[in-house]
């Protein structure tokens, strides 16, 4: 067997030039003791926390693959729950910045999050039309619930009642009672989508925001639910009494009485709209934390904020309108003028004002201050965090722009990449900026205006940068000032390609106007400056009959390529400029190609997906390879090698091996279009930029990377991603109805299921073998050593019981039902008689109680119609009733300790408080004592 070759493996080393992705919501956290300061955004698959005063990053929430999609932060301040692309919700502590809790339930990407007010139950909806309500102190899921019928745009938790309102983009806003799971009412008043709603006057009071540029206000009420123990009884005796024609009526009565059963819990009627300014549908609809405040934007750039009367002011301003009533009665000699006094819904909820972004809002997050600020963060479409004060105590509030954080990205999407000759610096530019980023740190450390940038290069000394425009320009920068020295027009059309001549005395050209252009650097004396600057200056002309789209050197320098418009790469001696090969096959136009470091091949990449190989010597293609599943943006080879990346605009980047033509590695990380890379001098780095505004740099580590283990890798990425795709589990006599489980099937509850199983199957092995070590050792009539496993001696020679519940125990909570939903019943017995074993034993009586309901729950069937199962459940009853008790006994008596010392340490207060009060009280007397005393003396 011959000797296989070696490659490097290539790592993600940092993600940068990101502020904020426009996916999900911008959210206020309190870190440090600190609320308003800091602000936590969604970064593609991370959550960045950035300090909104300083402008600096303060803490990274690592994810893993998928990108966030919801963000949504704990009563607590302590914790933020962040929902993903895949349907995970991920609980992360703002403390540590590590994640405690994953939560695996929906199929599709997380929509809406919201915590209940204690910060015990988070629940979630999705795109997948259902809504999830989890334990997160159990780390479990409780139930799901089904009845809408698209994505789900907001999900609230009622403070006082056990209630959920949900809306989404069917129409429709359901209202749920938790207690017995199911949605009692629904409101059909919108004729589009409901994109977002809001709770507001202690949630009496029901605000939604659909398509249009109404805000439509709901007025809640109560009705509490008064029975009379009598009641029942009198029902019936007085129903017997009666004939059947008359029972007949009684019936009736009754069914017209239960013909809306939701108004027993909530009534629900339409108040009126408030007009929006903008036209367009609600983005995002949101109150502060204490509901005063209401604001929302559409899909422009301006906020629109609402204030909410509370109880008390509203009472005011009727008393006002009262005495205003009555002044103009007795003018006009009228009488009652208190019936005609209300206030309007307008005045109820007042426009405080409209904030104008310098880009448009994709969402919001507003804080109150105790200084009676309020402080809004906006997340803007361009990569942009910008944070406004309003002062409320003006007369007239106007926001005011306190900071905004720009400086770690571009507002556009970068279009071209570069590293200097050093490795040190990288080049990027986009749109309407060129930035210079130091590697090591990831810091920008120049930021340069410029025009569309599409092509770019360092010159030989890294001290001046160049840059092709679409508008045909060229633009040279000078990196110690910072400032454009020059600007030549040098295309008709866009500067598509630019490439810098090995001997580095010059460089070449191609646009959008058929041509090909040699330039050389020169030195010119500037009239302001006695010092000479380096200029550019046009030598030759190359007049083409397409569009030139990509131009490269040969490392000799005696061939240039050029790809053309017409699908084709023609190859012209750099002397004079004489035709020599024409590489055509390419179905689409060649976007990008490189050369190799000995001149022997040419790489290309097309639109058509393909990456074709050939010989430079006579034109002769070696191999066609597919690429990507979209239009391959960038190719370039790796420094001294015949290995070379491409860029797709299918999120990958991949490397090549153009020797053996196969694929080495693939790069997965950004979330969309790959637009550009660039390899560094030693081939020790790789930076990328996406359509997702990241930059991205891979580093090539000491680690080989074997070909047979990689595609083993991949075979098994893909069967995880298929088992997650399949059928869910159905739980035997369970309809498909508006409750189901909450939890679903992942490879992680497969291998926990598998561990259980394992165990089991060790028990069993261990308990046949100790049974015949027995009968040996009563045959020989002396004890025999009995060889310990060596699973259990790892375990620290624990019993074959023990080590089942320890594989139990370290099932992840939230996975626990849908383990035990895959386990064959045929580890279900053995189970059962060990769980009483444990409950007996007192150890983890919670877990192993929730477990053994479950899966009575689920094999309710097979475990009664067992006859050999009767004692087990009989002893289980037994003994799961008394420890079950044990433990509650334990909890209330820990629960009314708790409450003792509660009410000692308020009291504790209650009388420090008095004597604070009474104290101020007598300084106050001294002091007015003191004061009139001083003023008889002056008498």
């Amino acid at each position: 067997m011959g000797l296989t070759r070696q490659y490097l493996r290539y790592e993600p080393a940092a993600l940068f030039g990101l502020v904020a992705s426009a996916r999900a919501g911008v959210a206020f956290v309190a870190l440090r003791g600190e609320r308003g300061r800091y602000v936590a955004v969604p970064a593609c698959e991370h959550v960045f926390v950035w300090d909104t005063r300083k402008g600096e990053k303060v803490l990274i929430l690592k994810g893993l693959k998928q990108q966030v999609s919801c963000l949504c932060p704990s009563p607590d301040g302590l914790h933020l729950a962040v929902g993903y692309e895949d349907g995970a919700i991920r609980v992360f502590s703002l403390l540590s910045g590590e994640s405690a809790i994953t939560f695996n339930g929906h199929r599709a990407a997380v929509t809406a999050l919201q915590y209940d007010h204690l910060g015990g139950r988070l629940v979630s909806g999705s795109k997948d039309t259902e809504v999830i309500v989890w334990d997160v102190i159990n780390e479990s899921g409780l139930y799901r619930l089904r009845g809408h019928k698209d994505v789900i745009t907001q999900v609230l938790f009622l403070k006082e009642k056990n209630l959920l309102v949900t809306c989404s983009k069917d129409t429709l806003v359901k209202w749920w009672d938790l207690d017995t799971q199911h949605c009692f009412k629904t409101l059909v008043g919108h004729r589009a989508e409901v994109w977002g709603m809001a709770l507001l006057s202690q949630e009496k009071r029901l605000i939604t925001g659909s398509a249009d540029s109404e805000l439509r206000v709901w007025d809640l009420s109560y009705i509490q639910e008064v029975k009379d123990p009598d009641e029942p009884e009198s029902k019936k005796s007085k129903a017997s009494s009666l004939p059947a024609a008359e029972e007949n009526t009684e019936e009736d009565e009754t069914l017209e009485l239960d013909e809306h059963p939701e108004e027993r819990i909530v009534k629900c009627s339409k108040v009126g709209s408030i007009m929006r300014e903008g036209r367009d549908r609600v983005v995002t609809l949101g109150t502060d934390r204490m509901g005063k405040f209401l604001a929302c934007h559409g899909t422009d750039a301006i906020l629109e904020v609402f204030s909410v009367l509370s109880e008390e002011e509203i009472q005011k301003k009727l008393e006002k309108k009262m005495k205003k009533a009555r002044k103009k009665a007795k003018q006009n000699s009228e009488e009652e003028p208190e019936r005609s006094v209300e206030l309007s819904l307008q005045e109820e909820i007042q426009r405080v004002t409209s904030v104008k972004a310098s880009s448009k809002i994709k969402s919001f997050d507003l804080i109150l201050s105790p200084k009676g600020e309020l402080k809004m963060v906006l997340l803007l479409q361009n990569n942009v965090i910008e944070l406004y004060n309003l002062d409320l105590s003006a007369q007239v509030p106007q926001a005011v722009r306190v900071s905004r954080i720009t400086i770690g990205g571009h507002r556009s999407d970068v279009r071209t990449l570069a590293f200097s000759s050093d490795n040190i610096a990288i080049l990027s530019a986009a749109a309407e900026s060129v930035k210079i980023w130091n590697r090591s740190t990831l810091q920008c450390i120049r930021t340069m205006e410029c025009e569309y940038a599409l092509c770019s290069l360092f010159v030989p000394g890294d001290r001046q940068v160049i840059l092709g425009t679409k508008t045909g320009k060229l633009q040279l920068y000078d990196l110690a000032s910072g400032s454009l020295i020059e600007t030549l027009d040098a295309h008709d059309g866009a500067v598509w390609s630019i490439a810098l001549s090995p001997d580095q005395h010059g460089f070449v050209t191609g646009g959008a106007d058929k041509c090909v252009k040699f330039w050389e650097f020169e030195l010119v004396k500037d009239e302001s400056s006695v010092q000479k600057r380096l200029s550019m200056k046009h030598v030759r002309v190359l007049q083409l009959d397409e569009d030139v789209l990509c131009v490269r050197y040969s490392p000799n320098q005696k061939l240039l390529a050029v790809s053309l418009l017409d699908c084709t790469v023609k190859v012209f001696y750099v002397d004079t400029l004489k035709f020599f090969l024409s590489l055509y096959g390419h179905k689409l136009p060649v976007l990008c190609m490189d050369i190799c470091y000995d001149g022997t091949l040419i790489a290309t990449g097309s639109a058509d997906r393909n990456v074709k190989i050939w010989g430079l010597d006579f034109g002769d293609c070696h191999r066609s390879l597919f690429a990507h599943d979209d239009s391959v943006m960038y190719l370039q080879f790796v420094p001294k090698s015949h290995l070379f990346f491409t860029a797709g605009k299918d999120n990958k980047i991949k490397q090549w091996d153009a020797d053996k033509f196969e694929h080495i590695q693939t790069l997965e990380g950004h979330h969309q279009e790959v637009w550009c890379l660039a390899l560094s001098p030693n081939g020790d780095y790789v930076v990328s930029a996406s359509h997702d505004k990241s930059l991205r740099l891979w580093e090539r580590t000491r680690e080989p990377l074997i070909l047979e283990e990689e595609r083993e890798m991949q075979r098994e990425a893909e069967y995880e991603e298929s088992v997650a795709k399949e059928e869910q589990p159905v739980v035997a006599g369970e309809r498909q109805g508006e409750t189901g489980l909450a939890g679903k099937k992942t490879i992680e509850t497969i291998k926990a299921a598998e561990r259980i199983m394992e165990a089991i199957e060790l028990y069993r092995e261990e308990t046949a073998k100790l049974k015949e070590h027995n009968a040996i050792c009563k045959a020989a009539g002396k004890e025999v050593p009995f060889p310990v496993n060596p699973i259990l001696r790892a375990y620290g020679n624990i019993t074959p019981s023990a080590y089942v519940l320890e594989v139990f125990k370290k099932v992840k909570s939230s996975e626990l039902e849908e383990s035990l939903l895959v386990l064959p019943f045929s580890y279900v017995p053995d189970l059962l008689r060990l769980f009483n074993e444990y409950i007996q034993q007192g150890s983890d009586v919670e877990l192993l109680c929730r477990a053994l309901l479950f899966l009575l729950k689920i094999h309710f069937g097979q475990i009664t119609s067992n006859q050999m199962l009767v004692a087990v459940i009989e002893n289980l009853k037994k003994t799961t009733i008394s420890r079950v008790s044990e433990a509650r006994d334990v909890l209330g008596f820990n629960m009314a300790g708790l409450q003792f010392l509660k009410r000692e340490i308020e009291a504790k207060e209650e009388v420090t408080f008095f004597a604070d009060a009474t104290e101020r009280f007598e300084e106050k007397k001294r002091k007015r004592k003191k004061k009139e005393k001083m003023v008889l003396a002056m008498l």
